[in-house]
Protein backbone atom coordinates (compact mmCIF):
# COMPACT_ATOMS: atom_id res chain seq x y z
CA UNK A 1 0.00 0.00 0.00
CA UNK A 2 1.02 3.47 -0.72
CA UNK A 3 1.57 6.22 1.82
CA UNK A 4 -1.34 8.00 0.11
CA UNK A 5 -3.42 5.29 0.07
CA UNK A 6 -3.37 4.47 3.86
CA UNK A 7 -3.50 8.06 4.37
CA UNK A 8 -7.20 7.98 2.15
CA UNK A 9 -8.03 4.71 4.09
CA UNK A 10 -7.75 6.44 8.20
CA UNK A 11 -10.21 9.27 6.36
CA UNK A 12 -12.37 6.72 4.85
CA UNK A 13 -12.83 5.28 8.57
CA UNK A 14 -12.38 8.74 9.79
CA UNK A 15 -10.00 7.21 12.63
CA UNK A 16 -6.54 6.92 12.91
CA UNK A 17 -4.89 3.21 11.85
CA UNK A 18 -1.79 3.02 13.96
CA UNK A 19 -0.94 0.15 11.87
CA UNK A 20 -0.90 2.11 8.72
CA UNK A 21 0.95 5.07 10.22
CA UNK A 22 4.63 3.71 9.59
CA UNK A 23 3.54 3.73 5.76
CA UNK A 24 2.02 6.77 5.39
CA UNK A 25 4.94 8.86 7.73
CA UNK A 26 7.20 7.64 4.84
CA UNK A 27 5.33 10.81 2.55
CA UNK A 28 5.28 14.40 3.20
CA UNK A 29 2.16 15.16 1.98
CA UNK A 30 0.35 12.53 3.34
CA UNK A 31 1.87 12.91 6.77
CA UNK A 32 1.04 16.57 6.64
CA UNK A 33 -2.72 15.39 6.09
CA UNK A 34 -2.74 12.87 8.14
CA UNK A 35 -1.56 14.98 11.18
CA UNK A 36 -3.94 18.07 10.36
CA UNK A 37 -6.89 16.13 9.81
CA UNK A 38 -6.90 12.82 11.18
CA UNK A 39 -4.98 13.46 13.87
CA UNK A 40 -5.79 16.71 14.64
CA UNK A 41 -2.37 17.90 16.67
CA UNK A 42 1.11 16.94 16.52
CA UNK A 43 2.39 13.91 14.91
CA UNK A 44 5.84 12.94 15.99
CA UNK A 45 6.26 10.32 14.04
CA UNK A 46 6.25 11.65 10.57
CA UNK A 47 8.08 15.05 11.69
CA UNK A 48 11.82 14.15 11.10
CA UNK A 49 10.37 13.30 7.51
CA UNK A 50 8.38 16.56 7.49
CA UNK A 51 11.08 18.84 8.63
CA UNK A 52 12.90 18.07 5.44
CA UNK A 53 10.24 19.88 3.34
CA UNK A 54 10.26 23.54 3.14
CA UNK A 55 6.55 24.03 2.07
CA UNK A 56 5.25 21.06 4.30
CA UNK A 57 7.23 22.15 7.29
CA UNK A 58 5.77 25.36 6.84
CA UNK A 59 2.52 24.34 6.45
CA UNK A 60 3.10 22.13 9.75
CA UNK A 61 4.26 24.61 11.82
CA UNK A 62 1.08 27.29 10.80
CA UNK A 63 -1.80 24.64 10.47
CA UNK A 64 -0.63 21.46 13.15
CA UNK A 65 1.55 23.24 15.93
CA UNK A 66 0.08 26.93 15.20
CA UNK A 67 3.31 27.97 16.19
CA UNK A 68 7.15 28.24 15.91
CA UNK A 69 8.52 24.53 14.89
CA UNK A 70 12.59 25.16 15.41
CA UNK A 71 13.07 21.73 13.52
CA UNK A 72 11.32 22.38 10.25
CA UNK A 73 13.17 26.01 10.17
CA UNK A 74 15.89 24.61 8.51
CA UNK A 75 14.01 23.58 5.63
CA UNK A 76 11.51 26.27 5.58
CA UNK A 77 14.89 28.93 5.63
CA UNK A 78 15.81 27.54 2.38
CA UNK A 79 12.78 28.95 0.48
CA UNK A 80 11.83 32.37 -0.08
CA UNK A 81 7.69 31.87 -0.36
CA UNK A 82 7.98 29.55 3.08
CA UNK A 83 10.22 31.57 4.90
CA UNK A 84 8.17 34.74 3.84
CA UNK A 85 5.10 32.78 5.05
CA UNK A 86 6.88 31.62 8.12
CA UNK A 87 7.54 34.37 9.42
CA UNK A 88 4.53 36.51 8.71
CA UNK A 89 2.14 33.90 9.40
CA UNK A 90 3.79 31.77 12.53
CA UNK A 91 6.03 33.41 14.16
CA UNK A 92 4.95 36.94 13.26
CA UNK A 93 8.18 38.55 13.55
CA UNK A 94 11.88 38.35 11.64
CA UNK A 95 13.08 35.29 10.41
CA UNK A 96 16.77 35.59 10.38
CA UNK A 97 17.29 31.91 8.80
CA UNK A 98 15.28 32.79 6.23
CA UNK A 99 16.89 36.04 4.85
CA UNK A 100 19.35 35.29 2.19
CA UNK A 101 16.26 32.99 0.65
CA UNK A 102 13.93 35.85 1.06
CA UNK A 103 16.38 38.17 -0.56
CA UNK A 104 16.17 36.42 -3.82
CA UNK A 105 12.68 37.63 -4.53
CA UNK A 106 12.37 41.44 -4.93
CA UNK A 107 8.39 39.68 -4.53
CA UNK A 108 8.42 38.58 -1.01
CA UNK A 109 11.45 40.80 -0.13
CA UNK A 110 9.43 43.64 -0.69
CA UNK A 111 6.04 42.40 1.50
CA UNK A 112 8.79 41.01 4.13
CA UNK A 113 9.88 44.52 4.33
CA UNK A 114 6.34 45.76 4.50
CA UNK A 115 4.12 42.82 6.50
CA UNK A 116 6.75 41.50 8.56
CA UNK A 117 10.05 44.60 9.24
CA UNK A 118 7.64 47.37 8.44
CA UNK A 119 10.82 49.09 7.60
CA UNK A 120 13.48 49.15 5.57
CA UNK A 121 15.36 45.95 4.52
CA UNK A 122 18.65 44.63 7.02
CA UNK A 123 21.12 46.26 5.02
CA UNK A 124 22.05 43.19 2.70
CA UNK A 125 18.74 42.67 1.88
CA UNK A 126 18.19 46.28 1.11
CA UNK A 127 21.47 46.62 -1.04
CA UNK A 128 20.05 43.90 -3.09
CA UNK A 129 16.54 45.14 -3.55
CA UNK A 130 17.62 48.87 -4.40
CA UNK A 131 19.60 46.64 -7.62
CA UNK A 132 16.27 45.73 -8.53
CA UNK A 133 14.55 47.05 -11.44
CA UNK A 134 11.23 45.92 -11.27
CA UNK A 135 7.87 46.92 -9.69
CA UNK A 136 8.74 45.86 -6.68
CA UNK A 137 11.91 47.69 -6.06
CA UNK A 138 10.05 50.56 -7.04
CA UNK A 139 7.21 49.94 -4.25
CA UNK A 140 10.21 49.29 -1.82
CA UNK A 141 11.91 52.56 -2.49
CA UNK A 142 8.79 54.79 -2.09
CA UNK A 143 7.63 52.30 0.79
CA UNK A 144 10.79 53.27 3.04
CA UNK A 145 11.18 56.86 1.85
Amino acid sequence: MKPYQAYYKAIELGKRIPELEPIISKDVYSSYWYARHVIEGRWELAEPFISKDALYSYYYALDVIEGRWELGEAAISKNAYSSYGYAQDVIKGKFILGEPAISQDDYFSYYYATDVIKGKLPDFMHNQMILGNNEYTKKYIEFIK
